[in-house]
């Protein structure tokens, strides 16, 4: 279970869940890890556009990636899912949102 440090992780954390190409990123991962092509192709999606979603993904530490070395000799970069579980409540609202620091989006 993910233990919020402050409302700004919360925060990360519901950002990152909060599009439906993500939600469907997730969907997809929690079958077994994929290689960035074939999750675009299987999503049909850009790659451009899919690592944006990916990198959200994986600043929430929703997702991790790694590289591996082909057969053919090129580099592969794969996600999977990590294991996450999180209770929502107001108490959980109420106790983190003293921390929240209302950065600006740039």
């Amino acid at each position: 279970m993910i233990r919020f440090d402050s409302g700004d992780e919360l925060l990360l954390v519901l950002e990152a869940l909060s599009n439906p190409h993500r939600l469907k990123i997730i969907a997809v991962l929690s079958e077994g890890r994929q290689y960035v092509s074939h999750l675009a192709r299987e999503l049909g999606i850009s790659r451009p556009l899919l690592y944006l979603h990916l990198q959200k993904l994986e600043e929430a530490n929703i997702v991790s990636s790694d590289m591996e070395i082909l057969e053919t000799g090129q580099a592969a970069k794969y996600y999977q899912l990590n294991d996450f579980q999180f209770e929502l409540n107001e108490k959980n609202i109420h106790d983190l949102s003293s921390s929240l620091t209302m950065k600006k989006k740039k």
